[in-house]
């Protein structure tokens, strides 16, 4: 019998437990149960007409062959024309780098500034691939404490307390998944402050979420901070603001002494982004928005229903969800872990979420809620998991 022997570092790779729920979801509903899935973070709204023409009109338009690995010029100008927009910043197209998605930038950054004896600090509880990539790239994760009393924002005071000479990256997300938190500007300040003590430590802004906020609350973008901008790395994408999810499209801005490397990391890796799905990124940054803005007002109408919601359900209570699609309550107060939770409320409710502890320890005592489902379909899992506790 063969006996194939692994590397040791797949044995560090973790893995998104959201797509572990989908699966097990998925095969409950084959089999006849009535599942409403509030797990995975996926807008439940198409790709707006006008995006998905333009992605079939290069393919008629014969765009078929290979790119330029760092992407198509004409995109990353048009990503470079949109962060001036929304964040009154400028960015050379140059330091653009289109990549299949958001989890590339991830990985080539823990890649480029990982190894054994460096460390990398990641928020927790956070999205669950910072702390594996940063795992298998042999570096230690320090997580980074995100708390409720705070409204899941990091503290810019124990971010910097953490730092060694060993700290090669720090790694922040806001508006955050899971949580929904947003960092305040004053925290954010504070933050490239401090590093101002620290210059060798490289920093990655995870902005994918940077459109979705509410109750008036504003995005910081790290952009708009030039005094980090020679170690700064920004991700971004068309995932959740333009419904894209699966034409795995993002784009990080990198600080130019990333830019061959990371385009080296492409080339090895993907070589390049599919052409038609640039030219459907190209025409979502700038076509009309209205799509993106009703989508906004639907979502900011169903987080008002499940934070209520839950907050009535009885031992659970849950903090305003500020940006992203995401609500996290403390469920501590049903006597159940969040595994216990997650698996009853699928199993025994017909209703998917996720456990914190699938974005960490510190996600103990939690569950992730996606608002990205209809408001019939919350109000209906709210009524089935109010039942069953």
């Amino acid at each position: 019998m063969t006996q194939l022997k692994f590397a040791d570092s797949l044995s560090r790779l973790g893995t998104e437990s959201a797509f572990m729920v989908l699966a097990r979801a998925g095969k409950l509903a084959a089999e006849g149960r009535d599942i409403i899935n509030l797990g995975i973070g996926q807008p439940d709204f198409q790709t707006p007409e006008h995006i998905v023409e333009a992605g079939i009109k290069a393919l008629r338009d014969g765009h078929h062959g290979y790119t330029p690995a760092n992407g198509l010029p004409q995109l990353r100008e048009a990503v470079a024309a949109d962060l001036n927009r929304r964040h009154g910043v400028e960015v050379n197209p140059d330091n653009v780098v289109v990549q299949p998605g958001g989890k590339p930038t991830m990985f080539f950054a823990c890649l480029m500034f990982g190894q054994p004896g460096a460390e990398i600090m990641y928020p927790n509880p956070g999205f669950p691939i910072y702390e594996s990539v940063i795992k298998y790239s042999g570096a230690t994760p320090v997580p980074i404490a995100l708390r409720e009393e705070n409204g899941f924002a990091f503290s810019a005071e124990e971010v910097l307390g953490q730092i060694t000479e060993r700290t090669s990256l720090i790694i922040i997300n806001s508006p955050a998944n899971p949580t929904g938190g947003v960092t305040p500007r004053e925290e954010i300040d504070k933050l490239v402050k401090g590093l101002e003590a620290h210059p060798s430590v490289a920093l990655m802004s995870d902005e994918i979420y940077s459109n979705m906020l509410y109750g008036g609350r504003e995005h910081v973008s790290l952009l708009q901070y030039p005094e980090i901008r020679d170690r700064l790395i920004v991700l971004d994408g068309w995932s959740k603001t333009y419904a894209m999810t699966g034409w795995r499209l993002g784009y990080a801005v990198w600080p130019e002494p990333c830019v061959d490397p990371v385009t080296r990391l492409c080339i090895n890796d993907h070589s390049c982004v599919n052409a038609p799905t640039q030219f459907a990124g190209i025409a979502a940054l700038e076509g009309p928005q209205d799509a993106v803005h009703d989508m906004l007002r639907a979502f900011d109408e169903r987080r008002q229903i499940i934070v209520d919601g839950l907050n009535a359900l009885p031992g659970v209570r849950c903090a305003d969800a500020a940006g992203a699609f995401y609500a996290f309550p403390n469920i501590e107060g049903t006597g159940l872990s969040a595994t216990e939770a997650q698996d009853r409320f699928l199993e025994e409710a017909g209703v998917a979420t996720v456990a914190g502890t699938s974005f960490g320890a510190w996600g103990e005592g939690y569950l992730r809620f996606s608002y990205a489902n209809s408001a019939d379909n919350i109000r209906e899992a709210l009524r089935r998991i109010a039942s069953l506790l």
